[in-house]
């Protein structure tokens, strides 16, 4: 009978440790990070006043797992806009809410953060954004900077965008415990101000190579040579077509095309009022909404298991 009870005590003890460690296994997950770059479609334009109940709600059910960090500036302001705490919507600059109506806004991250928590509603994220409008591959964003390249697009005065980014990334991953992290992916939406031939052809003809070398450089740097790059065709054909071949040339690199034909299946719409005599263009709520779900389902259904 002492043996039984002796036997007994001894399997309930390795039930109680074995759950114990698998509780640890469970909490001590590392935080997902993904990193989100791009010009003013990447900073999002999407009308936060059309967000419905059921977005409420799962925005903030999502914010329980998604820290945000976001930096944008613009021409017109010296300060730069900054969120630094949960997944939120926007409230941007004068100029922002006059040309497109609105009081607050988002972009891709807010959606796409969204589907990512209903789907992995145990796993922790951390999005790190960096985002100004008007800015092209080509000179700000070029990883190979040079003063020659950012005069010919009008950028000379503008900020080292991508190394900017860097700088952002590194100072937000060091507030994390070293192992505690890693970094799942990168959302990039840009491609319209390296499009055209208002600056000579040059832009739209070295996209390929400038985006082939942001990519090969980001990866580089956080030492993840796999790491997932998503990306929306924007901009025009050629631009597009660049980004293509992209994708073709590098693994884990995907091109997310849109559409903005009303009965396509990834129909992106944008505003559709005029300001200064042209079309205001950028994604409307419904557009940024999709968009930030496109982002989600290919993340999804490529690299899921970088989460997994």
């Amino acid at each position: 009978m002492n043996r039984l009870f002796v036997f007994f005590i001894f399997l309930i003890s390795n039930n109680v440790v074995s759950s114990q460690s698998q509780d640890n296994v469970y909490h001590t997950s590392k935080t997902k990070v993904f990193l989100l770059a791009g010009q003013s479609n990447m900073d999002g334009r999407g009308d936060a006043s059309k967000i419905t109940k059921q977005d409420k709600k799962e925005l903030k059910l999502a914010q329980n797992n998604i820290s945000y960090y976001y930096k944008g500036t613009t021409n017109n302001i010296k300060e730069p806009i900054i969120i630094d705490g949960v997944l939120d919507v926007t409230d941007p600059w004068d100029y922002v809410k006059k040309k497109f109506r609105i009081e607050k806004c988002f972009g891709p991250e807010l959606f796409f953060g969204i589907e990512l928590a209903k789907k992995y509603p145990n796993e922790k994220f951390l999005f790190i954004k960096r985002s100004e409008g008007g800015t092209s591959l080509y000179g700000a964003w070029n990883p190979n900077w040079t003063l020659e390249k950012a005069k010919l697009k009008d950028e000379e005065h503008k900020r080292k965008l991508y190394k900017d980014f860097i700088e952002i990334v590194d100072l937000q991953l060091e507030k994390l415990e070293p192992g505690s992290y890693e970094i799942a992916g990168m959302l990039w939406v840009q491609g319209e101000s390296d499009s055209g031939n208002r600056h000579g052809s040059l832009p739209t003809e070295k996209y390929a190579e400038n985006l082939t070398s942001l990519i090969k450089k980001v990866r580089l740097h956080y030492k993840v040579d796999d790491l997932p790059f998503l990306m929306l065709g924007v901009g025009s054909n050629k631009v597009i077509s660049k980004m293509k071949e992209t994708s073709l040339n590098l693994s884990n690199v995907t091109l997310i095309e849109r559409s903005l034909k009303s009965n396509a299946q990834n129909y992106t719409p944008r505003y559709t009022h005029d300001w200064n005599g042209k079309p205001a263009n950028h994604y409307n709520y419904s557009g940024m909404k999709k968009i930030g779900q496109l982002f989600f389902e290919n993340y999804s259904k490529f690299y899921g298991n970088y989460i997994k």
